[in-house]
């Protein structure tokens, strides 16, 4: 569970999941690489769920992590079974926006602070529309104090809040295939709307 790559911080006001751009300032491209998870034995989603869970438990390791009053802060961690993982410092106030995981399971778990996840209870198309209407019912909150965490299939959407106007949160995130790509969504209202496909190099 060594970092593998060094602290960074992020822009305060984006919305973005892991490192990377502002997904406003970017226009939704064709996908390049596969957006099927490869049919093979890797760790599953309850898998990952165990690591996060172990991982946050790790106060030496959690308490390395510098955080920045105004951004995002992470180190990548090695997964299991070649899956991607990362620990995250959440400032007040702050979310990753709507996104799914181009096809990939995953699961994080909040080490400290408490964080929201507002999802979806219905698996949406990947391909084909930029613009969806939601059905009522389908919307669903879960508040993730510290210890606490979740595991999702490879169809999730969703979007992960620190909600405190005071408090840090520090979650660790981990994903099997290591992320192929992410699409980013913006919502008003019932409306869900396609803004950006982001690939891997624009967060790692």
């Amino acid at each position: 569970m060594s970092p593998t790559s060094p602290v960074a911080s992020g822009d305060p006001s984006a919305t973005t999941y892991a490192p990377a751009a502002d997904a406003s300032t970017r226009t939704p491209t064709t996908p390049t690489r596969p957006t099927t998870p490869p049919t093979d034995s890797g760790p599953t989603a309850q898998e990952l769920l165990d690591f996060a869970r172990r991982t946050v438990a790790d106060r030496e390791l959690v308490d390395s992590l510098p955080l920045d009053p105004e951004g995002r802060t992470w180190i990548r961690l090695d997964g299991p079974g070649g899956s991607e993982a990362w620990l995250i410092g959440w400032p007040p106030s702050t979310g990753t926006g709507w996104h799914d995981h181009g096809g990939s399971r995953g699961a994080f778990a909040t080490a400290s602070g408490r964080l929201t996840e507002q999802s979806l209870a219905v698996q949406l198309p990947t391909e084909g529309w930029r613009t969806l209407e939601l059905a009522e019912g389908v919307d669903r909150e879960r508040q993730l104090p510290a210890g606490k965490g979740r595991a999702f299939g490879p169809h999730h959407v969703h979007q992960v809040l620190n909600l405190s106007t005071e408090e840090h949160a520090v979650s660790v995130h981990a994903y099997y295939p290591p992320l192929p790509l992410m699409r980013r969504y913006s919502r008003t209202g019932p409306v869900l709307r396609l803004e950006a496909v982001e690939q891997p190099e624009e967060w790692e």
